[in-house]
């Protein structure tokens, strides 16, 4: 007997992402390039500079995927019809007529919806990833993690090897030293559904992903309305890091506490106590100067 649950969810992740949801995560990730400073200068004096970042953009994870496995990084140009859609998108970015498009999404309405779309493409990179490295290597439960992570957020790094042949890369920007917030809860949820891929999570897939997804878009539209970035795994990883890393540097925390600290009777430790031998020293040298 199937339940309306079951239902709902399965029907959810037989959603296709073509085209509505493609256009919201083209455009997002096209708008994030285009509110780069001289972005538009160089579209209109560099064009297909311009438009080769803005695929790498719309498809770096696709590419980064690609060279982890060691398949030809140009295979996301076989997608004719993605690559149009996309180049369509850039196009009426930079190019339209008074700016139409950049204005529009401007409210933020349009931009809560196209960012909750995008981050349900997201999930279904993520599936995706996890399911063709399985394909390649059966159970490889870190191959399986780590193209999920690049399908999902692999763009920025990308977009870090772009800039750094630009010139424009910063230290603090890049994804390998500090981690961005999608991109690590991109790798909790590569880990996620790796472990339900491999059998170690009794949860059907559908289930699992309208969950996820439901997660992605709840945090990210709550981190848009209230213009708080604070909305992290902060906690969580504060308290994995304790466990994992942190008794050495309590323990030695604990031993200097314990050293300074005074004794019960309100005098200080024996270490700063003057030993007989200074108080003896002390007398001579008082006798010679009468």
């Amino acid at each position: 007997m199937e339940y309306p649950w079951d239902d709902l969810t399965l029907a959810f992740s037989r959603t296709s992402m073509f085209p509505f949801f493609d256009v919201a995560h083209y455009l997002v990730s096209v708008m994030a390039l285009r509110q780069r400073p001289g972005a538009a200068a160089v579209a209109w004096s560099n064009p297909v500079s311009s438009w080769l970042s803005a695929m790498l953009h719309c498809f770096g994870g696709g590419i980064l995927s690609c060279v982890l496995l060691a398949e030809p990084p140009v295979k996301f140009l076989t997608n004719h019809t993605n690559i149009l859609l996309a180049s369509s998108i850039w196009y009426i970015v930079f190019f339209c007529p008074r700016d139409l498009v950049s204005q529009g999404y401007s409210y933020l309405p349009i931009q809560l919806l196209a960012a909750g779309m995008k981050e349900v493409t997201r999930t279904w990179k993520i599936v995706g990833g996890v399911t063709h490295a399985n394909s390649y290597y059966k159970n490889g439960w870190i191959v399986m993690i780590a193209i999920g992570w690049a399908r999902g957020a692999g763009g920025v790094i990308v977009t870090s090897c772009e800039q750094l042949l630009k010139g424009d890369w910063k230290p603090k920007g890049d994804e390998w030293l500090k981690m961005s917030f999608p991109s690590k809860v991109t790798l909790l949820g590569s880990i996620i559904f790796t472990f339900q891929q491999t059998k170690h999570l009794a949860v059907s897939k559908h289930d699992l992903m309208f969950l996820y997804t439901f997660f992605l878009v709840t945090i990210k539209v709550t981190m848009m309305v209230t213009k708080d970035s604070t909305v992290t795994l902060a906690p969580f990883e504060d308290t994995l890091s304790r466990m994992l890393f942190g008794w050495q540097q309590q323990f030695s925390m604990s031993e200097k506490q314990t050293e300074s600290k005074p004794s019960s009777n309100g005098t200080t430790s024996s270490a700063s106590k003057p030993t007989i031998e200074d108080l003896d020293d002390a007398k001579r040298l008082a006798k010679k100067e009468d």
